[in-house]
């Protein structure tokens, strides 16, 4: 039986297959869809989210532990926020076999670095494996889970936004049953004193000897033998786009990224004229090859940052003299698709804390999620933004320093309050700072299309949940001033972050409107502009609504007059507010005449 399948939904039906029992995560793109594949398609494994990366993989240790193979699934900066237990983890290895998936971001579609995770495992020294498409990425979890049963350590599956997401035939194979494993108490392998941790470190090395032996022989890691004098080297998505180009060259096609076989490489390098490594984002593959004392290229030709193409890898070819000029010309250029700014949905209820922050010119500390949009022209208004959870912090420090002239704001989403904002408050109530807090509360983690968190009172799977409450968190530890805020209203907005501002303790504002969008669309009657009225003095303009548009009819200075699109306008009325001629309208009560 065969399925059109995304990485993403091939890792999921992977896990199906090979009797995983647990599977959590945090969702973050390009990873989201392997955990709701799961929770849609494989309700027998159990499926969650956890508040962050951290717990997730704390969860995925235990289930492991308890004997159940396990999957914890996170976008690349995500292991950066699980990196604590990571690391420890190497050393206790498993009971049932666990993976980490992790998807990178190449060219940053939705992140905010483009780091290599392909060094998190050597840091980590724990095996990885890296598939090339849907079939594979289903294909090497199976593979994964033998590692890391065999090898008692955790295994990484990397892929990267192209494979995640872009979709192949896969061939599916037979479920079955995982190890019948059962907690052993066994302190010396599981917790991680000192006296324990010594000797770990010295199976941790002997290990990563071992499965260094396992890479050479197997068969993750093949060569493609078309009688060439050129030899390229090459995994993941980049493999595709070599063979593209280049089918009659000689490939050795690497599955297996960590630890590489290194024995294999250097007989199919001595066996080729010259040899190529093409590799996205940083030299990983290259600096190995070339410290093992092998001659290798790479990143002289294809460069270091962003996603490799099918034209860049002809590119690079062709001046490494791989190809000649009549293939690279038959590799189309990428072509450049009509632009679509990044801008904030119609009715967002995160525009208002903007427009007010914007018009008060404070500095405002920013944080991951829709509402770092709020960077974009025509607002203007976010002047940081660093990781989850950064924005408190950062707020704390310029407070302290006396950075800003006009009062430094922080905001963050309820999700990622969640995540990792919880502590930042607690620093800026022992502390004393006079911070202001703004959290943009629209009940959902909606930059990554909608997952429930642990204040909106369902679990990924659909089951009610305890409902986490905002608000008495935020007294729990210790802030005094805490106001709710409709974000619509935008003079109260802008009166009370003006009045907190002069506050001398910590505060926090709570807005109150949901996602427009998510769960489901908030439409209420659309308003229109009345040109008779309009005096095109753009202010409507300003709020950067994608449903206000410019006008054909224009002003008597040359400026176009607004009118609304009906089609997408969700009457919050923020336009209204601003609009001083009182142009804009509900539908309803616009009479043409």
């Amino acid at each position: 039986m065969r399925e059109l399948l995304s990485g993403n939904e091939a890792v999921a039906r992977g896990a199906f297959e090979v009797g995983v029992r647990l599977a959590v995560a945090y969702p973050g793109t390009p990873s989201t869809e392997i955990l709701e594949t799961l929770a849609d398609k494989f309700p027998s494994i159990y499926s969650q989210w956890s508040p962050n990366e951290k717990v997730a993989y704390e969860v995925g240790i235990g289930a492991s532990i308890g004997g159940a193979r396990t999957l914890v699934a996170m976008k690349h900066v995500g292991l950066n926020v699980a990196a604590d237990p990571y690391m420890t983890h190497a050393y206790t290895g498993v009971n049932g076999g666990f993976v980490i998936i992790s998807c990178d971001d190449p060219e940053m579609h939705s992140s905010q670095n483009e780091q290599d995770n392909r060094y998190f495992a050597r840091f980590g020294q724990i095996p990885m494996l890296e598939p090339s498409d849907s079939q594979e990425a289903k294909d090497m979890l199976v593979n994964a889970y033998e590692l890391s049963e065999t090898f008692d350590t955790p295994v990484m599956l990397r892929l990267t936004t192209r494979i995640s997401h872009s979709k192949g035939i896969v061939d599916l194979g037979q479920v079955v049953e995982g190890p019948d494993k059962k907690f052993v108490k066994d302190p010396s392998k599981y917790v991680m004193v000192p006296s324990h941790a010594r000797k770990r470190h010295v199976i941790v090395e002997e290990r990563i000897k071992k499965t260094a032996e396992f890479s050479e022989s197997s068969p993750l890691n093949y060569v493609e033998d078309n009688g060439s004098d050129f030899g390229i080297i090459t995994s993941g998505i980049a493999y595709q786009y070599a063979k593209e180009v280049a089918p009659d060259l000689d490939y050795f096609k690497i599955g297996m990224s960590y630890p590489l076989p290194m024995r294999k490489l250097a007989e199919f390098v001595k066996a080729h004229k010259q040899v190529l490594v093409v590799e996205e984002l940083e030299p990983f593959f290259e600096d190995q090859l070339k410290a093992y004392g092998l001659k290798v290229e790479g990143k002289k030709y294809f460069g270091l940052q962003g996603e490799l193409s099918p034209h860049r890898v002809a590119k690079g070819l062709k001046e490494a003299g791989f190809i000649d000029e009549t293939i690279e010309a038959s590799i189309a250029q990428e072509q450049g698709m009509f632009p679509r700014p990044p801008v904030l949905c119609p009715g967002c209820p995160h525009r208002g804390a903007f427009m007010a922050l914007k018009k008060l010119k404070v500095t405002v500390t920013g944080d991951i999620g829709c509402y770092t949009l709020g960077v974009m022209e025509p607002l203007n208004a976010l002047d940081t933004c660093i990781c989850m959870g950064a924005s408190i912090g950062n707020a704390i420090g310029m407070e302290k320093v006396g950075g800003s002239d006009k009062g430094t704001v922080a905001v963050i989403g309820d999700s990622t309050f969640l995540h990792s904002g919880i502590t930042g408050i607690l620093d800026a109530v022992y502390n004393n700072s006079n911070v202001t807090i703004i959290i943009l509360d629209n009940r959902t983690t909606a930059m990554t299309g909608g997952q429930q968190h642990p204040a909106t009172g369902l679990t990924l799977m659909g089951e009610q949940a305890g409902k986490i409450d905002i608000p008495d968190i935020v007294r729990a530890l210790g802030v005094k001033r805490v106001f709710d805020l409709d974000p619509y209203d935008y003079d109260a907005t802008l009166n009370l972050i003006k009045q907190e501002l002069d506050a001398n303790e910590p505060s926090v504002i709570i807005t109150s409107r949901p996602c427009v969008l998510m769960p489901k669309r908030i439409m209420a009657e659309p308003f229109v502009v009345d040109l008779e009225l309009c005096n095109g003095c753009s202010a409507c303009f300003k709020i950067s609504c994608p449903a206000i548009l410019a006008s054909s009819e224009t002003n008597k200075h040359g400026h176009p007059k607004a009118e609304i699109d009906p089609t997408i306008c969700t009457g919050c009325t923020l336009c209204t507010q601003v609009c001083a001629p009182e142009a804009i309208i509900l539908k309803s009560q616009f009479v043409k005449v």
